[in-house]
């Protein structure tokens, strides 16, 4: 043992410094890996599309041409929906943004509350009680409200996102194959197993999930604004869109569209906010219990509270968006684990055979 050094120490306190590297690293480049993690969500939200084009041309290069026709159809789609809900979103915004302050200030005077409350035939001084309870712990509200608010404006509002997102889609279409022999070439032969194994997993898994989280967002859209529309809740489309957006979000985007559109009823002064209170509550149940069940088949089968800490975690590290990835994440490393597991299982079962 020279100069007195324990190796097995030494091996043991390197291998911590280089995990810590290794998080201080991801760390620093959590922004490109979210830009990189959300270009993969991209293109396997695209992929169904693209390979059905891709298998009806007869050209060389066709994946190229069949990601040209996608995103020329892609273009089409968004111009086409924007000249349709445009100029009614835009309207809605725009008086909701106005009307903002003047709600503000009647939800600081208490006289909200009071109209809302006296409705239902409640005390005056029960009313006063409940708005003290709310004024005691109103700040922290609003500032995570805020905080909360002004994170997924910048991440919409991020130019360099919007258009390197489907550049980086685009080149990871375009080269799948290279990239996945590429993944092969590099592990050892007696991994190469195991690589085609978690390869596969995942691709199934995350594409499955993605395009279920797109057909339970479209689902949102088209509930939400129909019913809203129908019971002419204030800014019904402003508020399909948001929770239509928010269902991206595991557990915490659905609450906080509830949310959003109950305190926006109440505070716009719509006659019958219990309407919204209920809808808000029924579409969760059809959603968890009938449409994500249908749409996810099985699921990434996580633990919730796996996905509850995971959540949070995704949250602290890169806002809105990480609470996005993180189940995504989550899932894949979940698939790595267990598919090296049972390949370790696997292995001297084999070797056994083979003597």
């Amino acid at each position: 043992m020279p100069l007195g050094i324990d190796l097995r120490t030494l091996r043991v306190a390197w291998t911590i410094l280089v995990v810590a590297a290794g998080l201080a690293l991801v760390y620093g480049l959590r922004r490109l890996l979210v830009l990189l993690a959300l270009s993969v969500v991209f293109a396997y939200a695209l992929y169904p599309l693209v390979s059905r084009i891709e298998r009806r041309l007869p050209t060389p290069h066709r994946r190229v041409l069949a990601l040209l026709l996608t995103y020329a159809v892609l273009v089409v789609v968004i111009v086409a929906v924007a000249a349709i809900f445009g100029p009614r979103l835009s309207e809605d915004v725009r008086s909701l943004v106005h009307q903002l302050p003047a709600m503000a200030a009647d939800f600081q005077s208490g006289a909200m509350l009071q109209r809302i409350l006296g409705r239902f035939g409640v005390p005056l001084d029960l009313i006063a009680s409940i708005d003290r309870a709310i004024r005691s712990h109103a700040g922290e509200w609003v500032g995570a409200a805020q905080q909360f608010g002004k994170a997924v404006l910048a991440g919409l509002a991020s130019v360099w996102g919007v258009v390197l997102v489907p550049i980086f889609a685009f080149i990871l279409l375009a080269n799948a194959e290279i990239v996945g022999t590429a993944g092969t070439s590099l592990s050892e032969h007696r991994h190469r197993h195991l690589w085609h194994r978690v390869a596969g997993d995942l691709n199934a898994a995350l594409g499955h999930y993605v395009r279920a989280l797109l057909l339970l967002s479209v689902a949102t859209l088209v509930a939400w604004t129909i019913v809203l529309s129908l019971a002419r809740v204030p800014y019904a489309l402003v508020l399909a869109a948001v929770a239509a957006v928010l269902e991206f979000i595991p557990l915490v985007g659905p609450l906080v569209a509830g949310i959003v559109a109950v305190v926006v009823s109440m505070m716009t002064g719509y006659a019958h906010p219990w309407l919204v209170v209920g809808f808000v509550i029924a579409w969760r149940l059809v959603q968890d219990y009938v449409t994500s069940p249908l749409v996810m088949g099985r699921g990434i089968e996580l633990p919730p509270g796996l996905v509850i800490l995971a959540i949070v975690a995704g949250g602290e590290l890169a806002g809105p968006i990480g609470m996005f990835l993180a189940v995504p994440v989550l899932a894949a490393l979940r698939i790595i684990w267990r598919d090296s597991r049972e390949e370790a299982q696997r292995a001297p079962a084999a070797v056994r055979r083979a003597g």
